[in-house]
């Protein structure tokens, strides 16, 4: 990919490296001298046991107020490239939005480490990249991307870039109303209704990513020779039948929320061949 050439976003908000929000329990003065005596008769650190009980401190600044995160493009090369990733889709999808009459407004792509909070509540990073629609935020550990060459063997910049293409796809659905609609169907049916609506709405969030990467190597010159073959690589070792032979050795096509691999690289290419949105109906599709 030929990133380096691309303009990199300021919609980026660096959190990493501020600590989780405190989420324990508030202790009055009697109940830190009953904590001391119990360090005393334990032999335990009584500042582990404070921490242990009272959960981390929040990140603060000289001055004794909450750190706040930094904006704009980082200075770290993963942390650059993922902001002119973001640049690539703010690009693209102006582009096509105006074509369409519409104005786009660009999520913000928030780096974070170990655990983050959204809008739509408290995560820990093994949840993996996800995006928060009650924010209009795409939130990502950048150790995933360590993880998404080692653990799944799909390596490369561009298996990289499907990722955060991925979870714009989902801010895409979120302006279209796809979101929405989705959302009030699986309130209204089962819970394997309700995962099979998840499916459809991931594998069109793939399609989204393909119609991105189309887009970008056309008018951007943003790929080189390779790249959507890692990009098909990163959503075949995604798939749900995958990780679910991984975890437990067979797999339960009824709990799937993301689609097999097959499915998952089947919409990712067809994006990235038609780069047209029109093609990414997988609620109308009869075969994902």
């Amino acid at each position: 990919m030929r990133w380096q050439d691309q303009r990199q976003s300021d919609n980026v908000e660096d959190r990493r490296g501020m600590g989780g929000p405190r989420r324990g329990i508030a202790l009055s003065g009697g109940g830190i001298l009953l904590l001391l005596a119990v360090a005393f008769l334990t032999g335990e650190n009584p500042i582990q046991l404070l921490e242990a009980v009272s959960g981390p401190s929040v990140s603060v600044g000289p001055g004794g107020e909450s750190e706040s995160a930094q904006t704009g493009a980082p200075s770290d090369q993963l942390g650059q490239f993922s902001a002119a990733v973001l640049g690539s889709t703010e690009d693209v999808w102006g582009s096509i939005f105006s074509d369409g009459g519409r104005r786009y407004p660009a999520p913000t792509l928030v780096l974070f480490s170990d655990s983050v909070e959204s809008a739509c509540g408290f995560t820990s990073a093994a949840v993996g990249p996800f995006y928060c629609p009650v924010d209009s935020k795409v939130y990502l550990d950048l150790s995933f991307f360590a993880e998404l060459d080692r653990k799944f063997g799909a390596p490369g910049d561009f298996a990289r870039a499907y990722v955060i293409a991925h979870e714009v796809g989902h801010h895409v659905q979120n302006l279209l109303g796809v979101s929405d609609k989705v959302r009030a169907a699986q309130q209204r049916g089962s819970q394997e209704d309700a995962n099979a609506l998840s499916v459809r709405l991931e594998l069109q969030a793939d399609c989204l990513a393909g119609v991105w990467a189309n887009q970008a190597g056309r008018t951007a010159k943003l790929l080189e020779p390779g790249d959507l073959e890692q990009g098909l690589t990163a959503a075949g070792a995604i798939g749900d039948d995958q990780l679910q032979r991984r975890a437990q050795g067979y797999t339960v096509p009824e709990s799937w929320t993301h689609g097999s691999s097959a499915m998952r690289v089947h919409w990712l290419r067809r994006g990235m061949q038609s780069g047209r949105v029109e093609d990414c109906d997988t609620f109308a599709a009869e075969d994902l």
